[in-house]
């Protein structure tokens, strides 16, 4: 006897249903224990140590006028940490230029301890000067922590900022003709268990951005934003951005405009 073609069909449909269950189950259930892994990193984050370590760099004496940052004006007003890092990147009058928190410690560095800044730009990351910026910034970034991001983007510079920073973001090329949108422009993308936030919604940029500087389990370092920026540019197969650059500034920029209102949770700790 020959099977009837709508039972086939039927059967058909019967078990794609199941297996599309099935994969949603696992999915569910990789998710949850993604979570959970996450959470039982936080208890004792090493980052905290970077905090402490930049802490100490943000008051001790440095450089050639020996004078510490304790006046450095993140944009709150001189001295002032406690949640600058939530208000970043904004205009600065005295450059004339938006900045983000590693741009402006730069600038706090050159202008009270008279430092040479330039081998701090280009040194390599894990050197021991870049070592200082990433400790410096995970310093300043924790003093926002539970703090609610309200990025300006009201003066003429900051908005151009955002604007470079959202065209950045969906421009494309390299050999493989990436952008940041490729991981980064669609809801539910997962790469090796790692979620991949949507940086174009609030919720996605609330994710790329309230959580860095973070510590990487995986490989054992403490990363500012400037750093993930970089390795972003690296897996797109583009030339690695100058640190403190405008192109960098201005991703930075996109994003933590579009995560206002979202609440700061440096630093914190990846897989």
């Amino acid at each position: 006897m020959t099977a009837h073609p709508r039972a086939g069909l039927a059967t058909l449909l019967l078990v794609a249903a199941v297996s599309a269950g099935v994969a949603r189950a696992e999915s569910d259930a990789t998710i949850e224990g993604i979570e959970k892994y996450r959470e039982a990193l936080r208890d004792g984050n090493p980052a905290e140590l970077f905090e402490a370590q930049g802490e100490e760099l943000w008051k001790k004496p440095a450089g050639p006028k020996s004078v510490s940052l304790e006046t450095c004006d993140l944009g709150m007003g001189p001295g002032v940490v406690a949640g600058a890092y939530a208000h970043l990147p904004r205009y600065f009058a005295d450059t004339d230029k938006v900045q983000d928190a590693e741009s402006r410690i730069l600038t706090c560095m050159a202008t009270l301890q008279g430092v040479d800044v330039k081998k701090y730009v280009d040194a390599r990351w894990t050197s021991p000067e870049k070592d200082e910026l990433v400790a410096l910034a995970t310093y300043v970034s924790g003093q926002s922590k539970g703090v609610k991001v309200a990025a300006s983007a009201t003066h003429p510079k900051e908005r151009a900022m955002f604007d470079l920073g959202k065209r950045m973001f969906y421009f494309q090329g390299g050999p493989h003709d990436f952008s940041c949108a490729t991981c980064h422009g669609q809801e539910g993308a997962r790469i090796r268990l790692q979620d991949l936030p949507n940086i174009p919604t609030q919720k996605g940029a609330a994710a790329g951005w309230t959580s860095w500087p973070a510590y990487r389990v995986s490989s054992g370092q403490m990363w500012s934003m400037q750093w993930r920026l970089a390795d972003c540019f690296r897996q797109q197969r583009f030339p690695e951005p100058i640190y403190g650059s405008d192109v960098t500034v201005a991703l930075s920029m996109f994003m933590a405009a579009t995560a206002n209102g979202a609440t700061m949770d440096t630093p914190g700790i990846k897989r």
